[in-house]
């Protein structure tokens, strides 16, 4: 049916299987948000307690065949989407003004998740991408300031990309950069996307126009 809801899916860490989420059991902790699933999958952790049980009480290693083709999912479409719209532009002064210091360098600091100060010192090239792409602003002309901790930006990238994979359009739980870190990408709302699992292992260090074809194409499913 058209108003049918799309299959959330997850990939198991342990059979590297695509299932449903509800294969997969709630994450539990202060930390765990709604729609926090475990990484392995509840047959998968069946099968391990099986195994550790007498010999009488163990089951195949092998799933049944009824099994299997409940679990199986058709290939995945990639499809090239509209990037995400940047965020308001944070209030500062302009990138334009920062200078590395006597040394060559220019101070970066940040919070990290548990509220402590850090600071660590880069390059005026990567301090002026930063703040460009609103990863950080300008203190003065050798300081700039991260915006965002790791577990603030994570949640600000899966939000603002409502849990929907960009490459494929599926359920996602992960943060994939457009243009790898290993080709001079950085971690910034301008540069990441929230993905599916699948995607961000097939994609690995390829760009984006090196992984998304011109035209629609399948991605093949982990059970395949």
């Amino acid at each position: 049916m058209e108003n049918e809801a799309p299959t959330i899916t997850k990939t198991c860490s342990r059979c590297n299987r695509e299932k449903p989420l509800s294969h997969f059991m709630r994450r539990s902790g202060r930390r765990s948000g709604n729609g926090s699933r475990r990484g392995i999958c509840r047959a998968c952790r069946k099968k391990s307690k099986n195994q550790a049980a007498p010999p009488e009480m163990a089951v195949p290693p092998n799933p049944a065949p009824e099994e299997a083709l409940d679990t199986a999912l058709p290939p995945r479409l990639l499809v090239k989407r509209p990037l995400p719209k940047a965020p308001p532009k944070p209030e500062g002064p302009d990138p334009s003004i920062l200078r590395p210091t006597k040394e060559g360098i220019v101070r970066m600091r940040g919070i990290t998740d548990k509220g402590r100060r850090w600071y660590q010192e880069t390059d005026l090239e990567t301090a002026v991408v930063l703040v460009k792409e609103y990863a950080a602003v300008v203190v003065n002309p050798h300081t700039i300031r991260r915006i965002y901790s790791n577990k603030k930006f994570r949640k600000y990238i899966l939000t603002r990309d409502h849990y929907t994979c960009h490459f494929c359009g599926e359920y996602g739980d992960t943060i994939d950069h457009l243009l790898p870190r290993s080709k001079g990408g950085h971690t910034t709302p301008l540069n990441c996307v929230c993905a599916c699992n699948l995607c961000n292992q097939s994609k690995a260090d390829r760009s984006l126009d090196e992984f998304l074809p011109d035209t629609p194409g399948e991605l093949p499913s982990s059970n395949a």
